[in-house]
């Protein structure tokens, strides 16, 4: 029994430092969000953007968690696109970095290269973060031109809209 106790108070301290840190701890947090409407912005350039270049496309923007507020799909573009742009928009906001960085950091024989066998992660470029105020709100991704940097530049023009909005109600 006597080498039962300091196993006993151990676990009591161990519980006690668990409680003191939950103390510290806020009950609630915030966070900032896209709205509907700056997302419909962001989503709007990347369309104007492919559009110019000559490319028929499908847009998603989602939120920080992933879930799409915008979906936009071109006239002429692929039926598949619909699948693959929010997929983009998802991974790169579940992984907080572009798709096409993802895409290199999970090549077979690298750490991460298991990532790619998730049904959702779309390692490929054409997602791009959506961040202000130093953290990311969302999420783009491109699906249609010829390539994944092509379909970068059109998420890129997306983020630039973003930031130009967020300027404007500085």
């Amino acid at each position: 029994m006597p080498h039962r106790l300091p196993l006993l108070a151990a676990l009591t301290l161990a519980a006690s430092a668990q409680v003191a840190h939950a103390a510290e701890t806020p009950p609630l947090f915030s966070v900032q969000q896209l709205t509907p409407e700056t997302a419909l912005v962001a989503a709007q350039a990347a369309l104007a953007q492919c559009r110019k270049a000559g490319h028929q496309v499908a847009v998603a923007v989602v939120d920080r968690s992933g879930l799409v507020q915008v979906l936009l799909r071109d006239r002429f573009a692929g039926a598949h696109t619909l699948d693959i742009a929010p997929r983009k928009a998802w991974t790169a906001a579940s992984f907080r970095m572009p798709t096409a960085a993802l895409a290199a950091e999970t090549q077979a024989g690298r750490p991460m290269s298991g990532i790619r066998q998730s049904p959702q992660v779309m390692a490929i470029g054409g997602g791009q973060v959506i961040e202000a105020a130093g953290a990311v709100v969302g999420a783009i991704g491109v699906s249609g031109a010829p390539g994944g940097e092509a379909d970068d530049a059109c998420a890129l023009a997306g983020v630039r809209a973003v930031s130009d909005a967020l300027e404007l109600h500085d």
